[in-house]
């Protein structure tokens, strides 16, 4: 239990760090009394717990990949956070020892014996049935793990334990980067008892029922494209035109999450009842965005700013604002380039799995920031002989390296506008082109969208 009295108040600060905004719905039902078995999706691998378990107050038990508990060190680790080893086919060789398939299954009974004496206490279990973690906007067939856990649990009661499911989908916007918005999404809880004359009747086939309607449910919570080709289209489409098809004045993620999930249906109503629109816009959206790389600019730098006041205007407060701030930014920058480059530079290196990027980065982060925090403000404390001023430099710390983020944004966002107007007036009929062909495809998608919800 190490991770719930020491390190979960540390992993909270660490993720509302690391993400932007972490946005829930229905939290309620992440509060709801014990015995309880979580099910997820997993890309992230281990951001995907951490998310779930610092939204939880009651601890999570978590069921994981035996191979977590080869190495003394990862197995401590693991057990600390109150991990239950699970045995998969595809690790039968277990590096110090060959496990036959009977030998994998006894393993099993008795982590699912753990999993049914962690529910006669209350407890709540987090699984992950796909049972890999890959970084994509897919949902890979669900193992029967969690309904068989879930159903002998019941069975060992009588049905009459009050075991529940709760399906839940996290959705993770741009899982690789630092600042960047993930979405969990809270599916109606599923009462395991209700499943009890399936049960009886025939348990392989209830467990089956009940996985499929887990897969359903945690479907409902989730952005789930085909292919690349068209994860690709509604990313592009979502972060470029989002605030065109976005109603709303105040954007939210949930906003964000059912503006991808009505793209999803638009397209596949458009491949059926319209594919050469579909492919137009496709064939569009992909030459925009070429454009934009060959031209080193994005799309934001080509929006028209909201308001009365005139360009002039607009530019010579923005420019008050950047050489006013640029004290404040090369103090947070002297004082956090350090322990926040390093997390990046480690995790490039560690690994090409796109998946354990996030997490190398949140842990290495944890270590490299309070160890610098701690040694700086020592060193602090050494020169000035008062706890007071090594207070205040602590205090600054954090705050002066928020501010050097957010003006490294505003600025890097005036020089991609500075270099839009640069080139228009440099090579005029490229720029105008440009934005031709991003006022037709708004034109486009307004079109598409009115088209589908008339339809709908």
């Amino acid at each position: 239990m190490l991770f719930y009295t020491v390190m979960k108040p540390l992993v909270q600060v660490a993720l509302r760090v690391f993400f932007r905004r972490l946005e829930v719905r229905h939290p309620e039902r992440l509060r709801m009394r014990g015995p309880l078995l979580i099910t997820s999706n997993h890309p992230n691998t281990l951001m995907d717990p951490l998310v779930a378990a610092v939204n939880r107050r009651q601890p999570i038990a978590f069921l994981a990949k035996s191979t977590f508990f080869k190495n003394p060190i990862s197995r401590a680790i693991m057990e600390s956070g109150n991990s239950i080893p699970i045995y998969r086919r595809q690790d039968l060789d277990t590096g110090a020892e060959t496990l036959t398939p009977a030998q994998l299954e006894a393993q099993n009974e008795k982590a699912f014996g753990r999993c049914y004496d962690y529910f006669d206490k209350g407890g709540t279990i987090m699984i992950f049935p796909e049972g890999t973690s890959v970084s994509e906007r897919r949902l890979r067939p669900l193992k029967t793990g969690a309904a068989r856990i879930a159903l002998g649990a019941e069975a060992r009661h009588d049905f009459k334990l009050g075991l529940h499911i709760l399906p839940l989908g996290i959705n993770y916007f741009d899982p690789q980067r630092f600042r960047s918005d993930v979405f969990m999404d809270l599916a109606e809880p599923i009462r395991v008892a209700d499943y009890a004359a399936q049960y009886q009747q025939d348990p392989e086939a209830a467990a089956d029922v009940l996985t499929e309607e887990i897969r359903r449910r945690m479907e409902s919570c989730l952005i789930i494209t085909r292919t690349d080709e068209e994860d690709e289209l509604i990313t592009q489409v979502e972060r470029t035109f989002g605030q065109h098809l976005i109603q709303d004045d105040e954007e939210t993620l949930y906003d964000n999450f059912q503006l991808s999930r009505v793209l999803l249906k638009a397209v596949r109503f458009f491949e059926e009842h319209d594919a050469g629109r579909l492919h137009e816009l496709q064939t569009k959206v992909h030459a925009y965005h070429l454009e934009l790389q060959r031209l080193r600019l994005t799309d934001e730098a080509l929006e028209t700013r909201p308001g009365g006041s005139s360009r002039a205007t607009r530019a010579l407060v923005a420019g008050l604002r950047l050489v006013l701030g640029a004290p404040f930014y090369l103090y947070g920058v002297i004082n956090n380039y350090v322990p926040y480059i390093i997390p990046s530079m480690i995790a490039r290196r560690a690994t090409k799995d796109v998946e354990f990027v996030a997490p190398i980065m949140l842990v290495t982060g944890m270590l490299t920031f309070t160890l610098a925090y701690a040694g700086q403000t020592a060193l602090v404390y050494h020169f000035t002989q008062s706890w007071i001023w090594a207070l205040l430099y602590l205090l600054s710390l954090p705050l002066s390296g928020f501010y050097a983020l957010s003006y490294w944004g505003n600025l890097a966002s005036r020089i991609r506008r500075l270099r839009a107007l640069h080139l228009f007036r440099r090579q005029r009929p490229v720029v105008e082109g440009l934005l031709r062909q991003r006022t037709e495809l708004i034109r486009l998608l307004r079109e598409a969208r009115e088209t589908y919800l008339a339809a709908r």
